[in-house]
């Protein structure tokens, strides 16, 4: 009959004064994870300035129709005095993407911090994010690289609806670069599964062995 393993206790042995030095140099990350904060609040700030344009051009306000105009790019033939649907789409479309950069933001911020600089002990949080339960550096990897290609999916799809101000090499181009993305967001996940499976074969052999 099997025994259940007993749980491996806690190491009280402490670290010599190079190697405690040397791992303690991980909280050099740190200014750099408030950095992003600093750059998350400039998103939000950034967001609340485009939506508040929105808004007021959504009621005929001719200012905020040019500065939307301008800042989505769209090139019309006159001057607009109200706004269509395709500056509509371009600036909801710029919207999801600080949206999306924002999420990308935080799951560098905490999930980073978590793997590279210390625990946050979230366990038993009411608003843990499911995907920091079993974060590590693969893992990480893996849903970074499925962010950066729902961003270049975004930006891809504002300039295919602006296509008529752009030429062809910039359009293929483009695109080419979003598939790039694509195959190496696959290959990272391709390279984790095989990661993972040789990691669980391992675990597997060493419980038959101690059995």
């Amino acid at each position: 009959m099997n025994k259940p393993h007993a749980p491996r206790p806690a190491s009280t042995k402490r670290l010599p004064p190079l190697a405690n030095f040397i791992f303690a140099s991980r909280w050099l990350q740190l200014p750099l994870y408030l950095g992003l904060i600093v750059a998350q609040a400039v998103y939000v700030f950034h967001f609340g300035v485009e939506l508040y344009h929105l808004v007021f051009a959504a009621f005929g306000s001719q200012p905020d129709i040019d500065v939307l105009v301008k800042s989505s790019g769209y090139v019309a033939e006159a001057r607009l005095t109200g706004l269509n649907e395709t500056v509509i789409m371009l600036v909801v479309l710029a919207l999801i993407d600080v949206v999306m950069i924002s999420n990308l933001l935080i799951m560098v911020i905490v999930g980073g911090y978590e793997t590279f600089v210390s625990r946050m002990n979230l366990e038993d949080h009411p608003d843990q994010p499911e995907w920091l339960s079993h974060v590590n550096a693969s893992v990480l990897k893996v849903k970074l690289a499925t962010a950066i290609i729902g961003i270049s999916s975004i930006h891809l799809l504002k300039t295919f609806i602006n296509a008529n101000n752009y030429t062809e090499k910039v359009l293929m181009w483009q695109t080419i670069i979003h598939m790039a993305f694509l195959l190496s967001a696959m290959a990272i996940a391709y390279t984790d599964k095989l990661m993972s499976g040789e990691h669980e074969a391992k675990k597997i052999d060493g419980r038959a062995n101690n059995d």
